[in-house]
């Protein structure tokens, strides 16, 4: 009996030690971010723009994976299914955590994944298609109103954040909006710019180049105050819409498991890259703050971000699939 305890002990201090050893080693291999959502969207803009600075730090190349569909599960589930080693990370926006919290999956959020660092932190905006003569929020809630489920709008997904805000809308509004999903805004851009699909509501880093270049039509944005980068558009407040504040995140986690000093080490690289004045430059340009924070913030974040949005969803009468 004494030789197994020994045997066993003998092995827990080899696995302790070699752990050890791997985190003070990690990287020596490229790294993958994966992306949930197709190219063009908020979370492909950041992971490419922190990427090559992340580079630079660790030594090892960042290679950028997108994986879009179903509302980021297939990303999300590879994630899951990675070996929990600090090389698979995948970035993550509102939209992931409250798809979990209001549908059935194969995973467990908060029991499956690690966090390592909130990133960013930017308002919505809310945009229309030229072709529509469209200059207000009251006057898309009026036209609403005379046209009940003509005005269609795009999201990232099924029970994705820009998906839970505009039904949110519009049961504050007592209107009917028509539902498309895609597989990231950035999917949506060019039926949106032709005028296929009328509206959404996303981030002002996704939608800016699109305001800038006047193929898209900004109404409102949806903080609590003005953004610097749209300073001539009102918020969804002082458009009328009591109480409706809409922030879109992002932030990066790893497969539940990965060693603690590894995702301590992550989370100071990120927050690093995140400090570097071209990045927080570029950030700002489009009214994305950079946040950076620590794993155990940002899973507190997280948890409070899932029951806010629930019971939004059940407000707006968004069936709970769970």
């Amino acid at each position: 009996m004494l030789s197994i305890m020994r045997g066993l002990l003998a092995a827990l201090i080899f696995c302790t030690g070699a752990a050890a050893v791997f985190a003070q080693n990690f990287p020596t291999r490229p790294l993958r971010i994966i992306v949930p959502t197709a190219p063009g969207g908020g979370l492909d803009f950041v992971a490419r723009l922190i990427g090559p600075k992340l580079t630079q730090s660790m030594g090892q190349t960042v290679v950028v994976d997108n994986r879009p569909g179903a509302s980021g599960v297939i990303g999300l589930e590879l994630t899951a299914r990675a070996t929990p080693d600090g090389y698979n990370l995948m970035v993550i926006s509102a939209t992931h955590v409250i798809y979990s919290a209001i549908n059935k999956t194969s995973f467990d959020f908060f029991k499956d994944f690690a966090p390592i660092s909130q990133l960013t932190a930017a308002n919505y905006v809310l945009v229309v298609t030229p072709p529509l003569p469209l200059q207000s929020v009251r006057e898309l809630i009026a036209y609403a109103k005379t046209n009940p489920g003509k005005l269609n709008y795009a999201s990232s997904g099924v029970g994705s954040l820009q998906h839970l805000a505009t039904e949110y809308l519009g049961s504050i509004e007592g209107v009917k909006f028509t539902h498309v999903p895609y597989k990231g805004v950035g999917a949506a851009i060019p039926d949106l710019v032709s005028g296929r699909i009328q509206m959404t509501m996303s981030s002002i880093t996704s939608m800016n180049p699109h305001i800038r270049a006047k193929r898209l039509r900004p109404l409102a944005v949806t903080g609590t105050v003005r953004s610097p980068v749209l300073p001539g558009v009102p918020t969804m407040i002082e458009a009328g819409v009591k109480d409706f504040v809409v922030t879109q995140w992002i932030g990066v986690i790893a497969p539940a498991g990965t060693p603690q000093r590894v995702t301590q080490y992550l989370y100071q690289d990120f927050s690093k890259a995140l400090k570097q004045p071209d990045v927080a430059t570029r950030l700002a340009r489009d009214g994305t703050d950079p946040i950076g924070s620590s794993p155990k913030t940002f899973a507190a974040f997280m948890r409070d971000e899932s029951t806010k949005w629930l019971k939004v969803a059940r407000q707006a009468g968004i069936p709970i699939r769970k």
